[in-house]
């Protein structure tokens, strides 16, 4: 008879504070990723499936973490584990069925030079590799045919979000305010597949088209990738820009919940980025009511919402429709960006409940 699963998903601590002896993390870092996995985690404990989330500092505390929690399936979340760590871990709990789960797609993997050899080396030890978007499973089964791997370990395990129950969304009118400037949410860590520089000039030409000045809203203190140089860059606009046309706000990075709150006072929202395989922000704007311009990678977006990242004058031209938008026709769209999003949540529960429920 099979055990009952039992699911430890295992994610490396990120600091944001290291106490006075360098060795103590006083506060974690909270990051897209704590925040996916927290809510795979509590959807599956819904279902009745036992399943719980850690973080850890490094490699070296797997194995009591493991140990303590006695899990029929360890689900280490993004490649930070080194594959010969492997070597060590599957002897000790040689029980365990071993998942590394991928949160991104390649354009985004060819920034981390591990990312194909850790892949490669987690395939030849035995070791599941779990993708949260179909793209990302498609992209590593090519890695497994072009190198002669088992494609039988590369599986799809998505990304959910929180239900927030599917009623329809009122409005006030007008749905924006007469006066004042527009506030424009660009959110997410600084990263150049994020775009945010292409969608800090389309919204300069967004205020531009209205006659309205705008606040352009940033997470200016987290930059990862290289972002740095994207951070420089929508400074200096700003800082030549017109006060008339708009000014540049950095927020705080901040804790889901009052993320989601500050998310909320936003007229707009942008995430026109090259690549992503859910967009935890989005989500957080969609079920703030707040209209949403996207990119075609995002998952679960139509294409109502989809702004192409190459065009600025196409991520001006959706910002101005919306704008533009009745009451009525403002309402059928935040409503429609809830549907999507359920939809796709619903059908994403389905896939990890019919692996691992019941």
């Amino acid at each position: 008879m099979a055990l009952k699963p039992r699911l430890l998903f295992i994610v490396k601590r990120r600091c944001t504070y290291w106490g006075p002896d360098k060795q103590e993390c006083v506060t974690a870092l909270s990051s897209g990723l704590t925040c996916s996995v927290g809510f795979v985690v509590d959807m599956l404990q819904r279902h009745g499936i036992t399943a719980d989330m850690i973080d850890v500092n490094d490699n070296n505390d797997i194995d009591a973490a493991v140990t303590l929690y006695k899990p029929t399936h360890v689900i280490i979340e993004a490649f930070w584990v080194v594959p010969s760590k492997f070597d060590v871990l599957k002897p000790l709990h040689p029980t365990v069925r071993w998942i590394v789960r991928n949160h991104s797609n390649m354009p985004f993997l060819a920034s981390e030079g591990i990312a194909t050899q850790w892949v490669i080396g987690y395939l030849s030890r035995g070791v599941e590799v779990m993708s949260n978007s179909p793209n990302a499973l498609a992209d590593l089964q090519g890695v497994a045919v072009a190198c002669g791997l088992p494609e039988s370990l590369l599986t799809y395990g998505p990304n959910v979000y929180p239900d927030s129950g599917s009623a329809a969304i009122s409005i006030a009118s007008p749905p924006f305010p007469a006066s004042g400037p527009v506030k424009i949410g660009c959110y997410g860590a600084l990263r150049p597949l994020k775009n945010q520089l292409a969608q800090a000039i389309a919204a300069l030409l967004f205020a531009d088209a209205i006659g309205r000045p705008i606040e352009f809203h940033i997470n200016g203190t987290r930059v990862e990738g290289e972002g740095g140089q994207s951070l420089k860059n929508i400074v200096n606009l700003f800082a030549s820009a017109s006060p008339k046309a708009g000014t540049l706000v950095q927020d705080a990075w901040l804790p889901h919940v009052g993320f989601i709150a500050l998310q909320a006072t936003m007229d707009i929202a942008m995430q026109v980025s090259f690549s992503e395989t859910f967009n935890i922000v989005s989500a957080d704007a969609v079920m703030s009511a707040v209209p949403l311009v996207g990119s075609p990678d995002i998952p679960w977006l139509g294409g109502y919402g989809q702004a192409d990242p190459t065009s600025v004058n196409s991520i001006a031209s959706l910002m101005l429709a919306i704008w533009n938008s009745s009451p009525r026709e403002l309402y059928l769209r935040l409503n429609q960006q809830r549907r999507d999003l359920v939809a796709y949540v619903a059908e994403s529960t389905a896939v990890w409940v019919g692996r691992f429920g019941a």
